[in-house]
C-alpha cells in the first residue's frame, strides 16, 4: 500500500476518487478493475459514475468480484438515449451500428451537467474529490474536474503504442494526402514506424476534420492531453517503445498500471455463462496446445464472404478449433446464425469429425484461454483480448476490425513477435488457402518453427504481465509501483494546487 494514508488526511478528511468510463464493455470492465486496484493500494473511496444500464452492468461485475468491494460505489447519471437519436434503452455500444456509435460518443457530453450536479451535492468547494479519472475519449470531464478544483486524470483502456497511434492520427490526420497503399509517418513516432491508410478503420480513413467522428474525437482527445497525467492499461516491460512514444507525444506523466483483467474463474462466474462447462469439457478432449480459439469480441464481426473462406480454411487445416461465431456484417450481430453463411454441411461435418465447435454467444474467454489445449487465438486485436491472451501465454493471429486494433497488431507482430496478421478489416481479402497455411503455422510446435518461437515469446510476455502486478514488498512489480506513485502524485497535487 502507498506510503500516504489515502483514506484520511491529517485532519480526518475522507479522500474520494471519481471515475467516469466510456459506455462500452471494453472500457467498463477495465475501469472497474482499476477501481479495485486503487482501493487495494489506498482504501480511498471510489465512485464510478455512468448511465443507469451501464451502472447495472458494473454492479453485476462487482457482485462477482473476488476482492472486497466495500469502498467502491456505483452511481447512476440520468440519460435518455432517444434524446440523442439512439434506440430506446440503448446506453452502450453493444447493439449499435457504426453510424449510431458516433451518436453515442456525442451523447456523452449530455452527462456534463449531471456530473457537475453530483459533485456539487456531495462535495464542498473547499474539499473537492482527490481526482476525477475519466476515459481518454471523455475529454470534457477534464474541464469539469478543473472547474470544481479537482485534478483531471485520463485512463486509456488500450495499450501505450495503440493509444499513441490513435491519438496522433486523430489529432493530426496525417494520412489525408496519401493513397491507401502508401505509407505515411505519424507525428511523435520514430521514422521507421509508418502506417498505411488501408490499416485505418474506414471512418478514420476518410475523416477530414469536418465529419461527425472528427468533430467529437479531435476536441475530446485534445482536452485529454491537457490533463494532469494518464494511466495506461499496459506494462512498461512489454511496451517500452510504446510508453516512450506516448510520453513524448503527450508531454505528460504516464503511469503503466496494467494488466487490468479479471482472473479466469472470476470472469467466468461474472459472465454467468451456463455453457462454460460445456466448452471446458470439449477442450479437455483435445491435446495440449492444439486448439485454435476464434473470437472477434462483443461488437465485431466479419463479412459473409470472409466467414465462408475462414470456415473452409479451418476445415482444410484439419486443426481443432473453438469458434465464437456471430452473424456476419450487414446483419444484426445478435441474429441467429443461418446455414447459408457457412459452407454446406460445415457444422455437421465438424461435429462428426470432432474437429471444431461453433459457439453462438460469447463464452468465458479467460477460462478458455487459460485451458491447456489452447494453442492459438484468432482475435480482432482489441487490447483486453490481447492482455488476456498474453497473460496465458497464447500466441495470436490478428484480424483487426476497428478502433486502434491495427496499431495493436503492428506492435504485437513487429516488436513482440507474438502475432501474425491473417486479414485486415471487412474489405481485406482472405482465402481458404491462406487460412489453412497460417493456422497450421501458429499451431506448429517443432523446435525452431515460427509457431514455436511465437509460443515462447507469448509465454515470456505472460510472465512479465504477472510480475508487473506482484504486490510482495521485495518483488513489487512495475505496475504496483506505478499505481502507488500515481496516488502519491495526486495527493501531492491536492496539497500543492500549483502542481495541477
Amino acid at each position: 500500500m502507498t506510503a500516504i494514508k489515502m483514506n484520511t488526511n491529517g485532519e480526518g478528511e475522507t479522500q474520494h476518487i471519481l471515475m467516469i468510463p466510456f459506455m462500452a464493455q471494453g472500457h467498463l470492465r477495465p475501469f472497474l478493475e482499476l477501481a479495485m486496484f486503487l482501493y487495494k493500494r489506498s482504501h480511498v473511496i471510489i465512485t464510478l459514475l455512468t448511465t443507469p444500464l451501464n451502472a447495472g452492468f458494473l454492479r453485476h461485475l462487482l457482485h462477482h468480484h473476488s476482492y472486497s468491494s466495500s469502498g467502491i460505489r456505483i452511481v447512476e447519471l440520468p440519460f435518455n438515449s432517444t434524446n440523442h437519436g439512439l434506440p430506446p434503452g440503448i446506453e452502450n455500444t453493444d447493439k449499435l451500428t457504426l453510424p449510431l456509435v458516433v451518436s453515442l460518443f456525442h451523447s456523452t457530453i449530455s452527462l456534463d451537467p449531471h456530473l457537475r450536479d453530483y459533485i456539487s451535492r456531495h462535495f464542498s468547494p473547499a474539499r473537492p474529490p482527490l481526482c476525477v479519472i475519466h476515459d481518454v475519449f471523455l475529454g470534457w470531464v477534464d474541464q469539469v474536474a478543473k472547474d470544481v478544483g479537482s485534478t483531471g486524470v485520463v485512463f486509456t483502456t488500450g495499450g501505450a503504442y495503440g493509444t499513441s497511434a490513435y491519438v496522433s492520427i486523430w489529432n493530426d490526420l496525417p494520412h489525408q494526402n496519401y493513397s491507401d497503399d502508401q505509407e505515411f509517418p505519424l507525428p511523435g513516432f520514430p521514422e521507421n514506424h509508418k502506417f498505411r491508410r488501408s490499416q485505418l478503420h474506414r471512418f478514420l480513413r476518410y475523416a477530414d476534420g469536418s465529419d461527425d467522428w472528427s468533430k467529437y474525437f479531435q476536441p475530446q482527445l485534445r482536452q485529454s492531453m491537457k490533463s494532469f497525467g494518464w494511466l495506461c492499461n499496459s506494462v512498461e516491460e512489454i511496451e517500452t517503445l510504446g510508453f516512450s512514444i506516448l510520453r513524448n507525444y503527450t508531454k505528460l506523466p504516464i503511469w503503466g498500471i496494467g494488466p487490468l483483467i479479471a482472473s479466469p474463474v472470476q470472469h467466468s462466474s461474472s459472465d454467468n455463462n451456463s455453457t462454460g462447462a460445456e466448452f471446458v469439457q470439449w477442450l479437455s478432449l483435445k491435446e495440449p496446445d492444439s486448439v485454435l480459439y476464434i473470437s472477434f469480441g462483443s461488437q465485431n464481426t466479419i463479412s459473409p464472404t470472409q466467414m465462408m473462406e475462414l470456415a473452409a480454411g479451418l476445415e482444410s487445416s484439419e486443426k481443432p478449433f473453438l469458434w465464437v461465431i456471430r452473424a456476419p456484417f450487414g446483419f444484426d450481430i445478435n441474429e441467429e446464425m443461418r446455414p447459408e453463411w457457412l459452407p454446406e454441411g460445415f457444422e455437421e461435418r465438424m461435429k462428426v469429425k470432432k474437429q471444431g465447435k461453433l459457439v453462438y454467444k460469447l463464452g468465458p474467454q479467460l477460462e478458455i484461454l487459460n485451458h491447456e489445449s489452447i494453442g492459438g487465438f484468432l482475435t480482432h486485436c482489441g487490447w483486453n483480448s490481447i492482455l488476456e491472451s498474453l497473460r496465458e501465454g497464447v500466441p495470436m493471429l490478428g484480424w483487426p476490425l476497428a478502433a486502434e486494433q491495427a496499431y495493436n497488431l503492428k506492435y504485437l507482430e513487429d516488436e513482440m513477435g507474438v502475432a501474425v496478421e491473417l486479414a485486415r478489416g471487412l474489405e481485406g481479402e482472405i482465402s481458404k488457402e491462406k487460412v489453412k497455411r497460417i493456422v497450421e503455422m501458429i499451431l506448429e510446435r517443432n523446435e525452431g518453427s515460427k509457431g514455436w518461437e511465437m509460443k515462447n515469446r507469448a509465454v515470456e510476455m505472460g510472465k512479465k504481465l504477472k510480475d508487473a502486478v506482484n504486490e510482495e514488498k521485495e518483488l513489487k512489480g512495475s505496475s504496483v509501483k506505478a499505481i502507488d506513485d500515481f496516488l502519491d502524485a495526486v495527493m501531492q497535487a491536492k496539497l500543492e494546487p500549483s502542481l495541477q
